[in-house]
């Protein structure tokens, strides 16, 4: 093997390279300048593939372009020796270059022969072109499935709430009507057995004098107990057939001056509103009662609107729908408005935001309970700070299709008997 060896590297018998080419100059430097353009090539291009491999750690099969990069550096030896021949025929050393050559163009060879298949599974750019509007419009429905599973829940949490709120007015009411009706009672034999006394000592002016106390103290109690009743849907109604234009136009005087100068009453009617069946007193008490909670909320003076309007199948501020046909009534302020946790208890009886003396937070329940008692709805839209209050009231349309509207005589709105629907 070490004989095999020196007689490799033995130089002495051998000629360069440049006698066969005799050494003329154009053959010479023609060789050198080929074999030095490629060699340098050669050695470039392994430069770019190992910069491009050490940047790029995503490239599937790494390891090809380092085994392409000696591949290649191999070959780009293989030119410069052969200039280097040119003048010195060291062949032994050229010999084991090309060896060394040789046996990385087969690993190279061989190894992508064996990674093909592999590299013919990797998709084309179309086809991850398609893949990526597949993701993307499976993206969109996703998101669109999860922006209705959100919508869904928000409107599940606002049935839930609206139904707890439901329930508890109701709880409310049943116990707050169930209280009045019997203080009620108890009231009327507290009254009766005053008036027998009243009668009995008209002669002695000093009892007279605190039985007469006595009657007006429990008269008064008899009407908070009569608006304690309204709120539990328990008091007696007298429900007629009337056009509510003509009970608001009525009472247009009456508003402004329990309203006072400071602020003023827009009224804006419907001409063709539908007629309802309620109880015209407790109606008149419950817009009185509306703009007076209205023009609280006005202290630096303002606006109250109340218009009318014809509605079907409303669906309420907070997405309630009801069904059927009603004539709306909606008084609204351009005041502070409320703040969502007042807004749910304003209809609460007893509940006032109102200072101490102020006022009996009994106004909103007591039209809540009519409204209800009506067979209507009674909404309340508000924000804090902007566009103030403004209450919704729900009046189912009358059914009957003859008979008269009872209403104030005299005033534009009223539907002609026998003709309103």
């Amino acid at each position: 093997m070490f004989v095999y060896l020196q007689q490799l590297w033995e130089t002495n018998s051998l000629s360069p390279h440049g006698i066969c080419l005799l050494w003329r100059p154009e053959l010479i430097w023609t060789h050198v300048s080929a074999d030095a353009l490629i060699g340098i090539a050669y050695y470039s291009i392994p430069i770019a593939l190992a910069f491009f491999v050490s940047r790029r750690h995503d490239i599937q099969f790494g390891w090809v372009f380092w085994a392409f990069a000696l591949f290649i550096l191999a070959c780009g030896t293989t030119h410069f020796f052969a200039i280097y021949t040119l003048w010195v025929p060291d062949y032994g050393t050229e010999a084991l270059i090309k060896i060394i050559t040789a046996a990385l163009s087969i690993i190279t060879a061989a190894a992508v022969w064996v990674l093909l298949p592999k590299a013919l599974a990797i998709p084309s750019t179309e086809e991850l072109r398609k893949l990526n509007e597949e993701l993307i419009q499976q993206i969109a429905e996703r998101n669109a499935a999860l922006a209705a599973l959100q919508a869904e829940k928000a409107e599940h949490l606002k049935t839930e709430e609206m139904l707890r709120q439901s329930q508890k007015m109701e709880a409310v009411g049943q116990l707050t009507g169930g209280i009045a009706h019997d203080f009620n009672n108890l009231l009327t034999v507290v009254v009766g057995h005053l008036e027998r006394l009243e009668r009995e000592f008209r002669d002695n002016p000093k009892i007279y004098r605190s039985v007469k106390g006595a009657i007006d103290g429990a008269t008064r109690g008899a009407a908070l107990t009569q608006k304690l009743l309204a709120f539990g849907r328990r008091q007696p109604l007298t429900p007629m057939r009337l056009n509510a234009n003509l009970l608001i136009d009525s009472m247009s005087d009456l508003l402004r001056r329990a309203v006072g100068e400071r602020v003023s009453v827009n009224i804006n009617l419907d001409t063709v509103l539908w007629p309802v069946e309620v109880d015209s007193n407790q109606l008149e008490n419950a817009l009185l009662n509306l703009a007076v909670n209205a023009r609280d909320a006005l202290p630096d003076g303002g606006t109250i609107t109340i218009r009318s309007a014809n509605v079907t199948d409303p669906i309420g501020e907070k997405g309630a729908k009801h069904t059927g046909q009603f004539a709306m009534i909606t008084v609204k302020d351009d005041g502070t408005g409320m703040t969502p946790d007042v807004m749910a208890r304003a209809f609460e009886p007893f509940f006032t935001t109102k200072n101490v003396g102020e006022g009996t937070g009994l106004g909103l329940s007591q039209v809540y309970g009519f409204v209800k008692q009506s067979n209507g709805h009674i909404e309340i839209e508000s924000n804090r700070g902007a566009n103030g209050t403004m209450i919704r009231i729900y009046l189912p349309r009358a059914r009957t299709a003859s008979g008269p509207i009872r209403a104030v005589a005299g005033i534009g709105f009223a539907t002609p008997v026998g003709q309103a629907t």
